[in-house]
């Protein structure tokens, strides 16, 4: 086991909306603001989605992603992870656009599934009635990544020189993943980000994480770096916490999860990097740097990116 951990903050993203909390970061300059100080605390990587200024919606604004990865870029040395996987109502274009920023390392969908946010809808929150509406339309939304998408998104990174970070959140995703191997649209080593809680897909449970793990060494050997998101609480740090024992990396941040304790919100992502590392220190494992990342994870450089 790798006494270093990789700690992935996913800072905004398109699983919250702004109602549920005043820490999530809508604007360029908290976005910024927040993933500084993430990696300050301890993350090394940082997964980046990026919302309308005035409203909050999660949008695929390439002029919004320029400035937080240029800002990022400027004021701390971690690896800039865009997402790929966007929000509701985005095309496949709309979500690999981002790609023509070439950078290090992005996330790569690997597969459909039914993404339901629709409960949150039925809490006693102050909505605008746009969140209101991207919650229930929830009910009928289909996170679309056929086989015709995924090999359109390789491409693109193969163009760009950037790691996709296979986002796998049900099993029968490593089977599709084997079936691109097989066709040479992806090969190993790859990293694969295990995401378990959200409704439609495989459920944040411990034996549900190992068996996702033993069938990608069953499919893939040790050709493979990966780590767990859980989404919610106290699925964030059960998954932490299970992936510290079986030598895994991690993901945290207000994407997935609100609460640093069952009855205590998070004010910031920081809470919730500190209490990731504080577990960490419990394993006898203590945060990787950027540059530590960088190599882990068979990353180009910053200085290759294009922004």
């Amino acid at each position: 086991m790798d006494d270093k951990v990789i700690i992935t903050c996913a800072v905004t993203g398109g699983m919250t909306v702004p109602a549920q909390s005043k820490a999530i970061p809508i604007t360029v300059e908290q976005i910024v603001e927040e993933g500084v100080r993430a990696v300050e605390a301890g993350a090394s990587v940082l997964h980046v989605h990026v919302r309308e200024e005035d409203t909050g919606r999660p949008v695929a604004d390439l002029e919004l992603f320029d400035r937080v990865l240029r800002d990022l870029k400027a004021n701390t040395e971690a690896v800039l992870q865009p997402t790929t996987g966007g929000g509701r109502g985005m095309t496949v274009q709309d979500r690999g656009a981002v790609l023509r920023f070439r950078p290090e390392m992005a996330t790569f969908n690997a597969g459909s599934f039914n993404f339901g946010l629709f409960p949150v809808a039925a809490r006693d929150l102050p909505f605008r009635d746009w969140e209101r509406d991207y919650l229930e339309g929830t009910r009928d939304y289909i996170f679309k990544n056929t086989f015709a998408d995924m090999t359109y998104m390789a491409g693109l990174m193969e163009e760009s020189e950037t790691r996709p970070e296979i986002e796998v959140y049900d099993v029968g995703h490593l089977y599709n993943l084997q079936q691109l191997v097989k066709e040479a649209i992806l090969e190993p080593p790859f990293n694969i980000q295990f995401v378990l809680g959200v409704l439609g897909a495989n459920a944040a449970e411990p034996d549900q994480l190992v068996h996702m793990l033993r069938t990608a060494q069953r499919l893939f050997g040790d050709a493979f770096t990966w780590s767990a998101a859980g989404v919610g609480y106290p699925a964030e740090f059960n998954m932490v916490a299970l992936s510290l024992m079986l030598g895994g990396n991690v993901r945290v941040g207000l994407e997935d999860n609100l609460r640093v304790r069952r009855r205590e919100p998070a004010q910031s992502n920081v809470d919730l990097v500190e209490k990731a590392v504080s577990l960490a220190a419990m394993f006898d494992r203590e945060p990787a740097t950027p540059q530590e990342a960088r190599q882990r994870l068979c990353l180009k450089g910053a200085d290759a990116v294009a922004f």
